[in-house]
């Protein structure tokens, strides 16, 4: 009796470590560093980029202030984002365009939550929202970056605000023809031998 229970037991345990992953999951485990997808404080709100090559989601690892983080998927790091995140101040609720050069997301730094758009290539972010008399919330972007859809609270009621960008900003738009990326974790081709 002794002997089947431990062997019960036994191919319990053996099932818990194997079945804690089902096949297909590509998530690192948390690290203490920071410098990965995963941290050991709370880690959320992930969207991806049009190709899959970035996550972009908010973490409370700054000194448990939420900020806005991105992710590069291919390589495995963070992608510096200087300028987004203020000290003290919460960064939420992010979204981002097809190649991954624009971040929409909410912010504080104005004294209430505003919606903002940070360019990758200039390190600037930009207000969308600060002349409306109201609550926003869950911003969302366009693939090519030109229009921004939020929610917005203008007397008791959500409704739903779109903001044009104009016809002269840079588009984010995905390369042409690009075969899609192979995932980090895919096995490799293996070598014909002569």
């Amino acid at each position: 009796m002794f002997f089947c229970t431990v062997q019960v037991l036994a191919a319990c345990l053996l099932i818990t470590l194997a079945g804690c992953r089902e096949q297909g999951y590509l998530t690192p485990p948390p690290q203490t560093l920071g410098a990965t997808l995963n941290s050991q404080a709370a880690d959320g709100e992930p969207r991806f980029s049009y190709d899959g090559k970035y996550i972009v989601f908010t973490s409370d690892r700054q000194g448990g202030h939420r900020g806005v983080f991105l992710y590069e998927v291919q390589n495995r790091r963070l992608i510096d984002l200087p300028g987004l995140n203020q000290s003290g101040i919460i960064q939420d609720q992010p979204d981002i365009s097809a190649d991954g050069r624009y971040i929409v997301y909410i912010s504080e730094e104005q004294g209430k939550p505003e919606v903002f758009v940070y360019d990758r290539q200039t390190f600037q972010s930009e207000p969308i929202s600060e002349d409306l008399l109201g609550e926003v919330r869950h911003p969302t972007i366009s693939g090519n970056g030109r229009f921004i859809a939020f929610e917005f609270n203008r007397s008791g009621q959500w409704d739903i605000e779109i903001y044009d960008r104009g016809v002269n900003i840079e588009l984010s738009l995905p390369i042409p023809n690009q075969p899609p990326e192979k995932s980090p974790l895919s096995p490799q081709p293996q070598q014909r031998k002569n």
